[in-house]
């Protein structure tokens, strides 16, 4: 069954700061995952604060707004079938410490917050991610 789907992928500063970005992007198409449109771009604390307005009521909100807005960011939009559930799968947990081996929070990530990458976590909030960063 054919289940074609997009997702947004977003290579934070930690990991673009450590030039892991072309790494990154070599796992994803090693799974197999098509880069339908990407661009390194910066976003200001303002468009973080819109971007993670889901989590506007959480505690870490502040800080994560702060952090992704502290250097470039590569955001991406990846092609496959079940790409939300898949991406999720490839980036490992939020954590780094209980992502599984072979994952890119295990492998590259620094802490919860420093996790390298961040992947949208349902198909609706797909389409409104990759909306917010690739709107023409």
């Amino acid at each position: 069954m054919n289940n074609l789907e997009q997702t947004l992928s977003i290579i934070k500063p930690d990991a673009v700061e450590r030039n892991l970005d072309k790494e990154i992007k070599e796992i994803f198409k090693y799974k197999g995952f098509n880069i339908v449109k990407e661009k390194k771009i910066q976003v200001t604390k303002a468009e973080a604060e819109q971007f993670y307005k889901v989590h506007e009521t959480k505690p870490f909100y502040n800080d994560l707004c702060v952090y992704l807005s502290s250097g470039p960011i590569v955001v991406m939009i990846l092609e496959k079938d079940n790409a939300v559930l898949e991406n999720r799968e490839v980036m490992g947990a939020t954590n780094p410490k209980d992502a599984k081996d072979g994952t890119i929070r295990k492998k590259f990530g620094i802490s919860i917050d420093k996790n390298s990458v961040h992947g949208s976590d349902s198909v609706d909030n797909a389409k409104k991610e990759i909306e917010f960063f690739f709107k023409d």
